[in-house]
């Protein structure tokens, strides 16, 4: 019996052990994306929108944890985008550097001018696979 159950304990210890490693990022190859939705107020003006725009890619110099940063407006036939109508990615290399980021003063910064002119915001944050 007391055989049975370091086996058991074993076998329960890999399997955790393999579930573990199967959903953890493999290192150096995958990266966290955060994606940003924002849907503007009707009252926002595109002079605001694009001082956003601004705002939120300049932060990619200001903040080195952000290892990459892409924006664009939504295009999508499908009508699935809740009306969000600009799109952005950052990606970081690990949670503590997005973790970094969300706290940062140039970060809190943008938040302040952002707030004001949003309707809504959607935010995801994933490890990519390769």
């Amino acid at each position: 019996m007391k055989i049975a159950l370091t086996w058991l304990v074993a076998a329960m210890t890999a399997c955790l052990a393999m579930t573990v490693v199967a959903s953890s990022p493999k290192k150096g190859k995958s990266k966290l994306r955060h994606v940003v939705a924002f849907k503007f107020k009707e009252s926002a003006s595109a002079q605001d929108i694009r001082r956003v725009e601004d705002a939120f890619a300049a932060l990619k110099g200001k903040i080195p944890q952000i290892q990459a940063f892409e924006s664009g407006v939504n295009n999508s036939p499908e009508g699935l985008n809740k009306g969000c109508t600009h799109g952005y990615i950052l990606t970081f290399n690990t949670e503590k550097d997005r973790d970094v980021y969300l706290v940062h003063p140039d970060h809190v910064e943008f938040g302040k001018l952002v707030k004001p002119l949003l309707a809504d915001v959607f935010v995801i944050d994933f490890w990519n696979r390769d």
